[in-house]
């Protein structure tokens, strides 16, 4: 084995620990130094360069040794340096420093953490201290160190985390929710689990109690859009209303124009605008009163020319419906759906015409049975009606008729014989010969007159089964 030298030379800024073995003590022997090693002792290592921290950095030693006021280092009786066991000092930019024995360099020389304009830093602390500030922080709290500036890292304060700032734009906003009870930036107290929006457009740094859930976007509405929002739990909304929960309510562009729902609010459907020109309309199911109920069971008629938005729990009947343009030989059969005043009383059920030429728009409390025109009939022609309150039924010949409310078609049914007759169209002189016509199809409209043609020099036979007399 080789032998350990005598004389050690000691570069500047180098150092070697020295164990006395006597005594079992190890001591630091700093260069420019020429060191001549006595019998009983050590050198547990060649000379190794000191440490050096230069500007904007910084290291962590452990076991450090303890100092006094003017930062001399502590001996015992023994000699040997007193060390703070499992503690850690940080230090800064310094002259070049050795390390004492027990001494150990747990975090090499590092560059200090800059933080930039809009980040922060999140702390928190592991021990009970009193910062520089004097501000007492206790075991467990959280605060932020904001940029522009340098963080001095401290023994007792471990960093959480690099927060950014949130930039909010024009009709954005930010959606926060408290980690912990305290007061948020604007100084409102906040419970924890409480959320909140921030629309003040520009950077926001959240606060060390506080976190970003999410960036909400405002919708914007016009005159052909509407916004149907439903609330989450009491509140009061951006214009001065009071809330329920579960109400619903629209957003126009009356309101504002661009909205960011709350967080006591959520957005249910976008609702397009209802137009209607001047020969439509439109009737409204649960219509919405003057003190913003719903009206439940009742109907609204609306007319246009106009433009509206369905409240919530509005719905159209039978979606947007043309207005009845009557002409001269055109009329309506009404209903009474419940009994009413208009011209007259009319009771529930009742029927009667509106004849043309007219514009008509039927009110809640009518429904239209069916639309009638005019029959024009020739001299020659006819039709046979009913009476559906008295069951009498008459030919009308000859003029155009139009049926009332209390009238119908009735259907003249003849023997099979008499139809083959009536659609033969047999010629009395061109098919004389001919003893058992056939017919060509064409059935006969039975709600017509019956009508024979009898041509010139030629005879047929009419039975009256009333009078039972035959001509």
């Amino acid at each position: 084995m080789l032998t350990e030298p005598s004389i050690i030379r000691i570069p500047p800024h180098h150092y070697i620990h020295v164990l006395d073995q006597n005594t079992n003590i190890a001591r630091v022997e700093i260069g420019p130094l020429t060191y001549i090693r006595q019998d009983n002792e050590k050198v547990l290592f060649l000379p190794v360069r000191m440490i050096m921290v230069p500007p904007r950095h910084f290291c962590v030693v452990s076991n450090p040794v303890a100092r006094d006021d003017d930062n001399q280092v502590l001996f015992d009786q023994s000699g040997q340096a007193k060390l703070r066991h499992a503690d850690l000092e940080i230090r800064l930019t310094q002259d070049p420093f050795p390390l004492y024995p027990g001494e150990e360099v747990k975090q090499a020389v590092t560059p200090l953490q800059i933080v930039y304009p809009d980040t922060a830093l999140r702390l928190q602390a592991l021990l009970d201290f009193e910062d520089d500030e004097g501000l007492k922080r206790v075991a467990g709290d959280e605060w932020l160190f904001e940029g522009p500036g340098t963080y001095i890292p401290r023994k007792e304060v471990v960093v959480l985390e690099t927060i950014k700032a949130t930039v909010i734009r024009e009709n954005q906003a930010i959606r926060l929710r408290a980690r912990k009870e305290g007061k948020d930036r604007g100084g409102v107290q906040r419970v924890t689990g409480e959320e909140w929006l921030v629309s003040k457009v520009g950077a926001y740094l959240p606060g060390a109690h506080e976190e970003v859930i999410d960036i909400v976007n405002a919708f914007i509405l016009t005159d052909k859009k509407a916004l149907h929002v439903r609330a989450l739990r009491p509140f009061k909304d951006a214009g001065g209303h009071d809330r329920r929960t579960g109400e619903e309510w629209l957003v126009t562009m009356a309101d504002r124009e661009a909205h960011i729902p709350s967080v006591a609010e959520e957005v249910v459907d976008v609702v397009d605008v209802t137009t209607l020109n001047s020969r439509q309309y439109c009737v409204i199911l649960d219509p919405v009163g003057p003190d913003g109920k719903p009206q439940l069971g009742q109907k609204k008629v609306v007319k246009g020319e106009r433009s509206f938005f369905l409240q919530p729990g509005e719905q159209l009947e039978n979606g947007i419906q043309n207005v009845y343009v009557l002409s001269e030989d055109e009329g309506l059969v009404l209903r009474a759906v419940e009994a009413f005043t208009d011209t007259e009383v009319r009771r529930r059920r009742d029927r009667w015409m509106l004849r043309g030429p007219i514009e008509y728009v039927p009110p809640i409390n009518v429904e239209v049975v069916l639309k009638q025109h005019a029959i024009p009939l020739d001299e020659n022609e006819g039709i046979y009606v009913r009476d559906m309150k008295t069951g009498k039924v008459r030919a009308v010949i000859g003029h155009t008729y139009m049926l009332n409310q209390d009238e119908e078609l009735w259907e003249k049914e003849l023997p099979a014989n008499v139809e083959a007759l009536l659609t033969s169209r047999v010629d009395p002189l061109a098919d004389r010969s001919t003893r058992f016509p056939t017919g060509d199809g064409v059935p006969r409209n039975k709600t017509r007159v019956v009508t024979f043609r009898v041509p010139h020099n030629a005879a047929v036979q009419v039975y009256d089964y009333r009078e039972k007399r035959a001509r």
